[in-house]
């Protein structure tokens, strides 16, 4: 009897990080492979992974990694999962592997795994026990597809990130007519992408942004600013399309914004002419009525090219008043405060800025809630289980398949780490949970920064630092204080001066009783000062800062 388990480490209760393992007859395959950004709390952390533990003590079994789109919350964790697994074959559409060959090349990965390239409504092909199909879907990158995977324990359909844009840039719709037929096959589990299903009706087409463009730009006398997603090609395509035609020139800023447009347009994802790119530094040179910029930074990202130019601190591109700056993104739940303090800086600079709340610059890439009953009514799945999405998304799914008729016992609302078992005979179950936390990637490490080393940093973000230095003389001589201690103070604010003269008397009095008490174990000596300060600190503050005694023996 055929089963096949369906494991997501990462997408379920949050965005980003998705990445779901399917696993039968000793073989698996990963759909997926993402990253997510931190959040204010994980201070110091560069990306958050999914943990891999799991597929490390199985990586003998690992088939391959199917990816279903080139965001870098289904790709980015790619090159971090190949550092600590070898995974023989990468499957995925042609912009994709393109964006996915450069991240590996940066990691020095490239020749590490079979990058295949597939093309939506190709032949299946083989992973293992697996048979894998693309389905074009359109989304807010070009080349997005569902995966099909026949399994041993059933035919499922993972449908990636989508929209039902019936009028895309590309005219590369998501091709319901190929949905309806796996449906006539019958489907026996549906992976949904859940991002906007608790949001009525249809997500409107990427058309109307470049509509809103065509609005915008005539009438705009200073430079245009449009900041959006690197990978949304699409957008940069219109922004370029409709400046040209206004007699300007484009600038890509922002390092992941020149790579990706480098990218595209190899591959014929994007036309530009030639003539018509300047460097930023260039950009000087032309008056600016002239100029569009195109830039990273639409998630306000501290060192990112908008942020920068908001705080006046880009090297090339500033703004002034006269100028528009486009906000073509909605913030990730978690960033709104960023963006409305960018926001804020570059209407002081005198800019006008333009966002989804004051004009139609961004759409969606996700399907709302009658896409997804459509996709529900094309596919007709025996079971659904909702994907990619904090779980208030992930329970608006669900109420969408249950009114879709579909019974409560087929409905799973699993989450990071539930094992669903797929078998012809019991259809779709929850049966078991794996471990399935984040992996934290600070600077080049990964996976080193653990709870502990995030919680001292709360504590020196909110209590400060205390370190107090004092110089002994070695004990076969007088072993005594050669000279009073020296106290360092960090985020204490203006009370610091009268408590470090109270914190350098009680440490030197600490001392010197212990020394004369012939106490001179260094470990010992450390304890008694963190103590006696940390009471004097605490008594007088109320704060208990991170106190780090250092004793230097001379």
């Amino acid at each position: 009897m055929g089963v096949c388990r369906i494991i997501p480490l990462g997408g379920l209760g949050e965005v980003g990080k998705n990445m779901t393992v399917f696993e039968a007859d000793d073989s698996i395959v990963i759909v997926d492979a993402g990253l997510a950004f931190p959040r204010d709390e994980h201070l110091g952390v560069d990306l958050i992974l999914p943990d891999f533990s799991y597929l490390v003590e199985r990586a003998s079994m690992i088939r391959g990694v199917v990816l279903t789109h080139g965001h870098e919350d289904h790709v980015g964790g790619l090159p971090y999962l190949m550092r600590e697994v070898h995974i023989p074959v990468v499957a995925a559409t042609r912009l994709t592997l393109g964006l996915v060959k450069s991240k590996l090349d940066e990691h020095g990965l490239l020749r590490e795994a079979d990058l295949r390239e597939v093309a939506p409504g190709d032949e299946p092909f083989h992973l293992g026990p697996f048979t894998i199909e693309f389905v074009r879907m359109a989304h807010s990158i070009p080349d997005a597809a569902a995966i099909v995977l026949d399994t041993p324990g059933g035919l499922v359909v993972h449908t990636g990130d989508y929209k039902l844009d019936h009028t895309p840039v590309d005219g590369q719709r998501t091709d319901v007519g190929r949905l309806a037929s796996i449906g006539n096959r019958g489907v026996d589990l549906l992976l949904g992408d859940s991002t906007n299903a608790e949001r009525a009706g249809f997500t409107e087409s990427e058309r109307v942004v470049g509509e809103a463009f065509r609005q915008i730009f005539p009438q705009r006398k200073g430079k245009i600013l449009v900041a959006s997603f690197a990978s949304n090609v699409h957008r940069m395509q219109q922004a370029v399309d409709v400046g040209v035609d206004c007699g300007r020139k484009v600038a890509f800023v922002g390092r992941s914004m020149r790579k990706n447009s480098n990218i595209a347009r190899n591959l014929g994802y994007m036309d530009v002419q030639d003539d018509m790119i300047l460097r930023p530094n260039e950009l000087a040179e032309l008056p600016r009525n002239e100029q569009l910029i195109l830039c990273t930074g639409s998630q306000g990202e501290p060192l990112s090219a908008m942020t920068r130019i908001a705080y006046n601190d880009h090297q090339a591109v500033s703004v002034e008043a006269g100028d528009t700056v486009i906000i073509s993104a909605k913030p990730i739940p978690g960033n709104e405060l960023r963006v409305h303090d960018a926001i804020n800086r570059l209407a002081k600079s005198g800019a006008e800025v333009l966002h989804e709340d004051n004009a139609p610059v961004h759409v969606s890439g996700h399907g709302r809630a009658e896409e997804l009953r459509t996709i529900l009514g094309l596919l007709r799945p025996r079971a659904v289980m909702p994907v990619h999405g904090e779980f208030r998304m992930l329970a608006a799914h669900a109420q969408l398949a249950r009114e879709g008729g579909i019974p409560e016992g087929r409905i799973l609302l699993a989450e990071n780490g539930s094992v669903v078992e797929l078998s012809h005979e019991h259809g779709a179950r929850i049966v078991d949970h794996v471990p399935a936390g984040m992996t934290f990637v600070d600077g080049l490490g990964v996976g080193d920064v653990k709870d502990v080393a995030l919680r001292d940093r709360r504590r020196l973000a909110e209590d400060g630092v205390l370190i107090v230095v004092a110089t002994l003389a070695a004990a076969n001589g007088s072993g005594g204080l050669t000279a009073p201690p020296e106290l360092i103070a960090r985020g204490f604010g203006d009370a610091a001066d009268e408590l470090l003269a109270e914190l350098r008397e009680e440490a030197g009095r600490v001392l010197t009783q212990l020394l004369g008490d012939d106490i001179t174990e260094i470990k010992l000596l450390q304890e008694h000062l963190h103590e006696a300060l940390g009471g004097v600190v605490y008594d007088r503050t109320g704060r208990r800062p991170m106190i780090l005694p250092v004793l230097v023996e001379v």
